[in-house]
């Protein structure tokens, strides 16, 4: 086929409060790298909070997460309302926990968070489409959120895995650099962040992702 497009969705930019940047930038390199294209995406909203990472702990700061990721994508990114499914050949979801902050309430209410709105327009037209939708680290949760009886990894964390459990999708345990495969839906997915990982293995599994999607467009 010709070159791939992905549309890569942006939570914000830092692990605490928005997209996880070792997962970002090493999954758009994964792209690059594969000859595949990509976009960035990310809700023009604000972010659920603001926390410092130098000390861990929340401020009183307010921050947008477009505005937030579009440090990661070096200014080249655009609101989510403006994805169009029908221009791309998949959808690349990284972690950290905007992903369960600002594109869904994961993070505070399990199993009945509710999803941002047009986050959860995209994975529904994605999925329609049957276009592949790679999801790393607590991402998965969204996708399990969204799609309902899917088979996804969040890697091995028990109480996570029962909530993912929860919305009706099917977790298994997997590792690092190990993606879990749901073809009838086109799903890919990898622990990353979920485990105690180094920036290696974070590259092992974004690598992963990408090789098994492209491999689903072949």
């Amino acid at each position: 086929m010709a070159q791939a497009k992905f549309a890569v969705v942006l939570s914000g930019c830092g692990v605490y409060d928005g997209a996880e940047i070792h997962e970002a930038v090493l999954s758009l390199l994964a792209i690059d790298r594969a000859g595949a294209s990509y976009q960035c995406f990310a809700p023009d909203i604000a972010q659920m909070h603001v926390v410092n990472h130098l000390t861990g702990q929340p401020s009183t700061e307010s921050r947008n997460v477009l505005v937030e990721a579009a440090r990661i994508a070096r200014g080249a990114i655009k609101p989510l309302s403006e994805l169009n499914i029908a221009d791309f050949d998949a959808v690349l979801l990284p972690g950290g926990f905007g992903a369960a902050k600002n594109l869904c309430t994961f993070a505070v209410a399990g199993a009945d968070c509710t999803v941002e709105p047009q986050t959860e327009r995209v994975i529904t037209a994605a999925h329609a489409a049957a276009k592949p939708i790679g999801a790393l680290c607590i991402a998965p949760a969204l996708i399990a959120k969204v799609l309902g009886a899917v088979t996804v990894t969040i890697g091995s964390d028990a109480g996570t895995a029962d909530a993912v459990r929860a919305t009706g999708a099917t977790h298994v345990i997997a590792s690092h650099g190990q993606t879990v495969i749901d073809s009838a839906n086109k799903l890919v997915t990898t622990p990353c962040y979920m485990l105690d990982a180094t920036i290696s293995q974070i590259d092992d599994g974004a690598r992963a992702v990408v090789a098994a999607i492209l491999k689903m467009l072949e």
